[in-house]
């Protein structure tokens, strides 16, 4: 019989800030700016012209949330990856509330030691329990998560 694999997570999660704070301001006709705590700024802009809009900048969350755990899981897994990068495509409702119906992720991921039961173990284990984007989305949003390995000898 397979001995499971654990994962030590010790260190991955506790330096998050319990509290997060932002300022959004307007900027010019309906542009905003957004400062994250820390400073980083981004402009939000209806129109595409001067910005994104705010679900790109969640759809982008939600990739860039299991992003880091799956990497972080699989380099906890000795697992060497060369490139990794997430095409993400979100299907919104029509009409108002446009919110996601269902999301893709597809995982375009290079290295060594990187196998499909490595993988999916990261990603459910992003998905399940660790996404905090995932877990402050709604329930019925569908997230089909994909991958393609390419591996380096």
């Amino acid at each position: 019989m397979e001995q499971e694999e654990t994962i030590d997570l010790s260190g991955y999660k506790e330096a998050i800030p319990p509290v997060n704070k932002g300022t959004l301001t307007l900027d010019r006709e309906l542009i905003f700016v957004a400062r994250t705590q820390r400073g980083y700024e981004f402009e939000y802009d209806p129109k595409f012209e001067w910005g994104c809009s705010p679900t790109e900048t969640l759809l982008m969350s939600l990739a860039g949330c299991l992003a880091i755990d799956v990497v972080s899981f699989l380099r906890k897994m000795r697992a060497e990856i060369t490139s990794f990068k997430i095409d993400a495509s979100g299907e919104r409702n029509p009409t108002p509330p446009q919110y996601y119906k269902s999301i893709e992720l597809v995982i375009n991921i290079s290295g060594k030691g990187i196998t499909p039961k490595k993988i999916e173990k990261a990603i459910a284990l992003s998905q399940e329990k660790y996404c905090s984007v995932r877990h402050t989305l709604r329930n019925d949003i569908r997230v089909d998560v994909k991958y393609n390995i390419t591996h380096e000898d």
